[in-house]
């Protein structure tokens, strides 16, 4: 097989960018999903309005920012709110289609860690937490996550919930009362994962070119649902790695 003429990270800027829909209304973060984001709008859904946690709407970053705060992220913004009115007014209300997020680990119903993991010696790290990851994962309509395939990060069971998925066997979620509609996508540099919405369980969708399907296996902590036939993910195209390397990430930085 040739050796690909695209990354990782451009790889999963593609497949995550595909599954964007025109006219959404999008919860981005830094870094690939931001990414994805922008090269959904410059190709195929150039009527999305991205939103950051902040509170600002509609931008279209000059440069990559380094943090939510960074001005080079609110170029051409069409709107000013505030961290309540993300968490508030536009997620209470519905109005958020998908929520972008990372996590440090992500288990088989969806349940995304991004506050602590253990350590050598009983010891514990603690990370960044929620932010507004909870209530994005609580309220948006559909739930995209972005991460590296590895087995301590896709574990059977993650070892602290900082924000919602499917919670356990057989959605338990929707017993809940939480509004959102639950994790949708999870983007790897080795495939696209998807969910059982009914069992609340992942599932195995596409394999990237180059990866075998043994390798995602053993690279996931609990059983991955499958179909007997699983396609390759579609490859960047050439349009989409000239905008990802001349337009929306010159330097690099996240690809």
């Amino acid at each position: 097989m040739p050796e690909a003429n695209y990354s990782k990270g451009e790889i999963m800027a593609a497949a995550g960018a595909r599954e964007i829909k025109d006219g959404q209304n999008i919860v981005v973060g830094l870094g690939l999903p931001q990414v994805a984001a922008l090269l959904a709008k410059n190709t195929h859904a150039p009527n999305i309005s991205m939103i950051n946690e902040q509170g600002v709407v509609g931008f279209s970053p000059v440069d990559p920012a380094v943090g939510m705060a960074d001005p080079r992220m609110w170029y051409k913004a069409t709107y000013f709110n505030s961290f309540i009115g993300t968490l508030g007014s536009f997620l209470h209300r519905g109005k958020v289609d998908i929520g972008f997020l990372g996590a440090l680990e992500v288990d088989q119903f969806g349940n995304m860690n991004s506050t602590m993991v253990g350590g050598p010696g009983n010891t514990i790290r603690h990370f960044t937490g929620s932010g507004g990851a909870n209530d994005i994962a609580s309220l948006a309509k559909n739930i995209m996550i972005i991460m590296r395939h590895e087995k301590r990060k896709l574990r059977a069971a993650v070892q602290y919930i900082t924000s919602p998925g499917y919670l356990g066997e057989g959605n338990l979620r929707q017993s809940t009362g939480l509004k959102g509609g639950g994790p949708w996508r999870v983007i790897t540099d080795k495939a696209v994962l998807g969910f059982d919405r009914a069992r609340g369980r992942m599932k195995l969708l596409s394999i990237h070119p180059g990866v075998e399907l043994d390798d995602v296996l053993e690279n996931t902590g609990f059983e991955l649902l499958r179909d007997e036939q699983i396609p390759a993910t579609v490859p960047p195209t050439a349009e989409e790695l000239k905008l990802l390397r001349e337009v929306i990430d010159p330097t690099g930085m996240y690809i």
